[in-house]
């Protein structure tokens, strides 16, 4: 490996000629002749963008997010749409108004659907009346002769109750539950903007219902259940769940956005001035938070005080208790925050005693922070085009789930009610209106999601790249060559990318997203075998050996191709090379040097690691704070669960600190790859590198210096 990289990123003679960057050979640190490389995959890139555009137009074209918490009235309108006809703004809650047909559709191989029973849209759920000479009514909505007489202000004022007003031929199609007015009989409560029924009518109502001659009400609990299978079905969980996200979008910005930047900006300037205290500080500050954040995991799965989720939205009654899947997963997703807290804290207690060792590697990277300061704010560019990137991908997603056509059910079903538009009973296929999906949505939305993680993988490479290259100048221009360092070397190695490498970022940034989208197939194809089934899956210790083994293979290949990116990305900065070759030039260099520098680099991206995820786990606690507010635990915004919110609020502290902590990953594997290759080049003695890096490198002084702290 040695000479023919040192003509690149060593020190050069004086006689050297200098041109425009990029054509000739320029008098500098970092010198070639540089060309545009991987251009193939860069104009992939670009086709890709424009296919991310087309994809999302047809989500705001046919997608509307109300969809996703609210449901659809026996004329197709979805509740709460102000552009609906009528007009549904304030009628959010889906109630269904005919419990017969409720109960018909929860019997057992009934033909008979509960997205085809009579529903309509209300401002809340009606309750029974108490007096035996009385009978609440819900009646459709106003339409022909009936809206000459009243308003849709009119009949919500009269709590949807015109009853009085209808001609005997009415009423007496309303005692036969055929509209257009019927009996409030049952109970019900608000459970995800749906009236959830209480099998116990209410005697009152009963009785004065049989008193004026009215069909027979089925009481069977199975009207509760048909309607709680529904609610919490697992496409309308994953609705709410999305829906979830759409809603608290403020604590995405405050608690995924902004104090990530401020955490990560601090960490930084932390490492800068008070390094030998930040392992430590970051060991500690990991573990209380992993344990804080498995509390309120806790907390919310009401295993630990009284404010666990609940699935009614508004006041309710004590003594009524629906359960729901989002209480499920909260606890399961307590038990998997017991293990990993677990296992985070024994393996942060393990590695005390290698602490020493990281904290000399970050004082390296603490002194080129010092010398090259634009690194600390360089983060912010990617940052800023990142949170673009992400509201306008969070906007397209939500329309994208949410997309498809209401169109009729194509149902078996026989039923009448009375059309008010046409003033007598009809009598036919009784089909309610429900959202198709097609299966391109399904494609789309993929493609949405494998979008997201491409461009997040490309904002960081690009970021770390850059960085890289100004480390680079850093490291050969030491002592002697030091003025041959550009004033801002952050913005010079930024110019020498987007001119000639920027595809090379593209085709590592894709290979990462592909390896990712791989192990999500095969995992999802794992879980649908494991659920199917299939007795010789998972059931003998074979098929359970070539679950586990697959899973682990595919995790180390995740885990190798990322430690090769980066250090790809470093030989790109350096080299100017295309991203197969970097990535040669690096695995040589560091194979060949691998014992020198083997444990010192995963001791410092161990420490880094657990930085990222205090960063990210403080951005977790927070958004859990934030969901625990008024305003979303009441009221039109409440979320159905804080799950997904704190999971997604959780990636994208995560990303954040990525982009700022690669200041001082890709410093460290900067000087270590510019180490080794300066080794090479020297006989084995670096002439350029620092001394803090040569006594952290020599191994010699390390067992020394370990010896000496812990004997």
């Amino acid at each position: 490996m040695g000479g023919p990289l040192g003509a690149i990123i060593g020190r050069y003679p004086k006689s050297s000629t200098t041109s425009d960057d990029g054509d000739a050979q320029m008098r500098g640190i970092i010198k070639g002749n540089r060309k545009c490389r991987d251009i193939v995959f860069l104009v992939l890139f670009i086709v890709f963008w424009i296919a991310m555009i087309v994809n999302s137009s047809f989500g705001f074209n046919q997608g509307n997010p109300l969809r996703l918490n609210y449901g659809l009235d026996y004329e197709g309108n979805v509740c709460g749409n102000k552009h609906g006809n009528p007009d549904l703004r304030e009628l959010q809650i889906k109630y269904w108004v005919n419990s017969n047909q409720v109960y018909e559709s929860g019997l057992k191989n009934s033909q008979f659907k509960l997205a085809d029973a009579r529903s309509i849209c209300l401002m809340e759920c009606p309750y029974p009346s108490e007096d035996s000479n009385s009978l609440n009514w819900v009646c459709d909505y106003p339409e022909g002769e009936m809206a000459d007489k009243d308003s849709m202000d009119v009949w919500i004022n009269k709590n949807y109750d015109y009853y009085e007003d209808l001609t005997p031929e009415m009423r007496n199609s309303s005692l036969q539950l055929q509209g257009p007015c019927y009996p409030v009989i049952f109970p019900s409560v608000n459970v995800h903007w749906s009236c959830q029924f209480i099998a116990r009518p209410s005697n009152a109502s009963l009785m004065k219902w049989q008193q004026m001659g009215g069909v027979s009400i089925n009481q069977s609990i199975i009207i509760d259940k048909a309607i709680h299978r529904s609610i919490n079905s697992r496409s309308a969980v994953l609705k709410r769940y999305v829906a979830d996200v759409g809603k608290s979008w403020g604590v995405l910005i405050v608690c995924g956005g902004i104090l990530p930047l401020f955490l990560s900006v601090f960490w930084l300037l932390m490492i800068r001035y008070f390094v030998a205290a930040m392992t430590w500080i970051t060991v500690a500050v990991f573990n209380v938070l992993i344990i804080s954040v498995t509390m309120f995991y806790y907390l919310k799965a009401g295993w630990i005080g009284n404010d666990a989720i609940t699935p009614i939205i508004g006041e309710d009654d004590p003594y009524i208790h629906v359960s729901g899947r989002e209480q499920n997963h909260m606890r399961a997703a307590a038990v998997f925050m017991t293990i990993i807290m677990a296992i985070s804290v024994l393996s942060s207690l393990a590695i005390i005693r290698r602490i020493l060792m990281a904290t000399s590697v970050l004082k390296v990277a603490a002194k080129v922070i010092g010398e090259v300061q634009a690194l600390i704010i360089f983060p912010i560019m990617p940052y800023t085009l990142l949170a673009i990137f992400y509201m306008f991908w969070f906007s397209a997603a939500l329309h994208l789930f949410s997309s498809g056509q209401i169109l009729q059910n194509d149902c078996k079903s026989d039923c009448c009610a009375y059309d008010l538009k046409s003033n007598k009973v009809m009598c036919g296929r009784c089909c309610g209106y429900s959202i198709h999906y097609t299966p391109h949505i399904a494609i789309a939305i993929l493609f949405h999601l494998f979008g997201c993680y491409w461009a997040t993988q490309f904002f960081i490479a690009f970021s770390a790249t850059v960085i890289a290259g100004s480390v680079a100048s850093y490291y050969w221009a030491r002592d002697q060559t030091s003025k041959e360092i550009p004033f801002l070397p952050v913005f010079s190695s930024m110019k020498r990318l987007l001119r000639y490498n920027l595809g090379s970022v593209a085709i590592g940034s894709l290979i990462v997203s592909f390896i990712a989208s791989v192990r999500y197939v095969l995992e999802s194809i794992r879980r649908k075998l494991k659920g199917g089934g299939d007795s010789t899956y998972e059931t003998t210790w074979v098929g359970k050996v070539r679950s586990g083994s697959s899973g682990c293979c595919l995790g180390c290949i995740n885990w190798t191709v990322r430690s090769v990116n980066r250090n790809a990305y470093i030989m790109i900065a350096i080299t100017g090379k295309s991203f197969f070759r970097s990535s040669a030039i690096a695995t040589g260099l560091i194979m060949d040097n691998i014992l020198r520098i083997g444990r010192v680099n995963v001791i410092g991206d161990v420490i880094l690691f657990l930085g990222k995820l205090c960063v990210s786990l403080a951005s977790a606690l927070f958004a859990f704070l934030m969901l625990d507010t008024h305003k979303y635990k009441s009221a039109h915004n409440k979320i159905s669960s804080p799950l997904f919110p704190v999971l997604v609020t959780w990636c994208l502290g995560y990303v954040v600190a990525s982009l700022f902590f690669a200041v001082v990953e890709m410093s460290i594997d900067t000087i270590i790859l510019s180490f080794c290759q300066d080794s090479e080049e020297h006989q084995g003695t670096a002439q350029y590198a620092p001394p803090l890096l040569m006594e952290t490198l020599n191994e010699q002084n390390e067992v020394q210096r370990l010896t000496q702290g812990f004997s």
